[in-house]
């Protein structure tokens, strides 16, 4: 059956296979040629991640582009295989990637961490998707801690941004300028309610942070912080050649079985930062759903684990990625649910929209205008990302705690988490909740903290 095919109510065609779902473009769903043309200029988004893995292994920029790019194209597996989502970075986890790594010293055994960290990540996602105890896994875990965790991987990412020598020290106008247009334009009230009243806003909106890369591409060379962009015709050269015999097991072997073990502290917090990308993911389909009972979309976390999961794995082997292979783009998925709430005409099937827009990306990285446009800033993208996802995870963080008392653990997590890593994160977090929660270790308490504020605000009114 194709895509034309499809009844009121029913799923896009697909091609069984075992727990996934395969579906083809032009065959089993529309191309939408909207979102594949901007993801053909979102794919500035993804190049962010090379000033991190060139500062991280210092590896040559053309080798860093090899690794994106490969990321690129297994970002297609999950509309490909059946997950409804935009996958993206495991944004939040970055800094505490990066803390760890930092501990070994640059070069074969830096890269190696690295290996083992992505690899232990994969396998774990695989085995916790494969067995359906994912959702057993992090119900175990305090709540005190899991919000500390959250907390912290926030603040880290803000911190990355604002430290000595990090990006703000690099580009302190135009991050000053592109952050303060990127919140107003994603989190101002003023802006939404302006954005429903006028179509051009709207249509900025549903942007996501491009336009603000935009403007950083024009504002960096004004203030002198970055060189006019030269534009380049042709295709990029990634370097797959290097990337295999400096970067990868081909040329470096296995990592030594210690670094499996000793990662296995800031591999659990970047699970739990991850399964709460699951979760969003999850509550932003039904979303959509709820306003397209024309065609059911099916998400199923078990599925979404065993794909990035696998995402993970490969990379790890063919390009260890910094950035990690995460669930979720929360911004672009946000921006393609509200375009698909629009209806079919918009966007026949939920699959056509994020698997062409993810065909634009793929094909964005290819095309040598577009990567020497945004080349000069991709320091600004990169500091943008943090920022907003340090806005992000803080609020989640806090949510995440049931009482005052948690919300102390969990600060006290949070800074431990930034300074000291992960292990020394958790050892601080389960010694408090043993401390103060004793045999309530795992259930903790709850209070009215968040509840008095909605009491107070009703009372108000």
């Amino acid at each position: 059956m194709k895509w034309k095919d499809r009844k009121y109510g029913e799923e896009s065609p697909y091609i069984p296979a075992g727990p996934f779902k395969i579906r083809l473009p032009f065959i089993h769903y529309r191309f939408e040629w909207p979102d594949y043309i901007q993801g053909l200029l979102m794919c500035a988004v993804d190049l962010s991640a090379i000033p991190l893995l060139v500062s991280l292994l210092g590896m040559p920029f053309e080798v860093a582009l090899a690794i994106v790019i490969l990321n690129g194209l297994f970002y297609l597996t999950h509309h490909l295989l059946g997950d409804p989502v935009v996958p993206g970075w495991i944004t939040p986890a970055i800094p505490l990637i990066i803390l760890y790594c930092q501990q070994f010293p640059e070069g074969p055994e830096r890269v190696h961490s690295l290996i083992a960290f992505q690899m232990t990540l994969g396998l774990l996602s695989i085995f916790l998707g494969a067995t359906g105890l994912a959702t057993k896994v992090v119900q175990l875990i305090p709540s005190a801690m899991k919000a500390g965790i959250i907390l912290g991987a926030g603040l880290a990412a803000v911190i990355s941004v604002f430290q000595i020598g990090g990006k703000f020290d690099e580009f302190p106008w135009t991050i000053t300028i592109a952050i303060g247009i990127g919140f107003y334009l994603l989190f101002s009230k003023h802006f939404a309610t302006f954005q429903k009243r006028n179509p051009f806003l709207g249509i900025i909106a549903k942007l996501g942070i491009f336009p603000v890369i935009i403007i950083a591409v024009v504002i960096a060379p004004l203030f002198g912080e970055a060189p006019w962009p030269t534009i380049q015709w042709g295709f990029s050269s990634p370097d797959f050649i290097t990337l295999w015999s400096e970067y990868t097991i081909f040329g470096l072997g296995l990592p030594p079985l210690m670094m499996f073990v000793t990662g296995l502290p800031t591999v659990l917090a970047a699970y739990i930062v991850l399964f709460g990308d699951v979760l969003q993911s999850k509550a932003l389909i039904a979303d959509g759903a709820a306003a397209r009972p024309d065609e059911k979309v099916e998400y199923l976390p078990s599925r979404a684990h065993l794909i990035f999961g696998l995402r993970n794995s490969f990379m790890s082997i063919l390009g260890p990625d910094v950035t990690m292979s995460g669930p979720n783009w929360t911004a672009m998925q946000v921006v393609m649910i509200e375009r698909y709430k629009k209806g079919r005409k918009a966007m026949d099937s939920f699959f056509g929209g994020i698997g062409s827009f993810r065909w634009g990306t793929n094909t964005g990285l290819a095309l040598l205008p577009i990567v020497s446009l945004v080349q000069p800033i991709l320091g600004v993208a990169l500091a943008l990302t943090m920022l907003i996802q340090g806005y992000v995870s803080v609020k989640v963080g806090v949510l995440e705690a049931r009482s005052q008392t948690d919300l102390g653990i969990a600060g006290i997590i949070a800074a431990v988490l930034c300074i000291k890593g992960a292990t020394w994160a958790f050892a601080v977090g389960i010694l408090l909740c043993l401390l103060i929660y004793g045999k309530n270790f795992f259930k903790g308490e709850v209070d009215n903290t968040f509840s008095k504020d909605q009491q107070s605000d009703t009372e108000k009114t």
